[in-house]
């Protein structure tokens, strides 16, 4: 399975971004569809996740903030970020599950400045 992330970039803290993922080579189906993000320093931490059965998960710092989605036709997903702050910096990973297989994505850097 190969995953790959694309969106990020430069921004002012208050602004937006949006990242995709996008999966692809799997003949199952993916069951959890997962945005990570590191900071340097810091250890990998979720930041969004979306089921198959349709549960999302957020981690508290970003809630109403960012929103996850999909489109399931094409096996890919959407992190669109609002209201960007300084600490949202990171390299953000987009990860997915196959059973109980997990693929990670090369990683897309997020750089929110003051």
């Amino acid at each position: 399975v190969q995953v790959v992330e694309s969106g990020g970039g430069l921004v002012q803290a208050g602004g937006s971004l949006r990242l995709s993922c996008a999966a692809s080579g799997n003949r199952l189906p993916i069951s959890v569809f997962g945005w990570y993000r590191q900071a340097p320093g810091k250890e990998r931490e979720l930041v969004a996740s979306f089921t198959i059965d349709g549960r999302i998960n957020y981690a508290d710092s970003v809630k109403d903030r960012f929103t996850i989605s999909r489109n399931k036709a094409r096996d890919t997903v959407f992190l669109g970020m609002n209201s960007l702050k300084p600490e949202d910096t990171a390299v953000y990973y987009c990860n997915v599950r196959v059973r109980e297989v997990e693929f990670w994505g090369q990683g897309t850097q997020v750089t929110v400045s003051s």
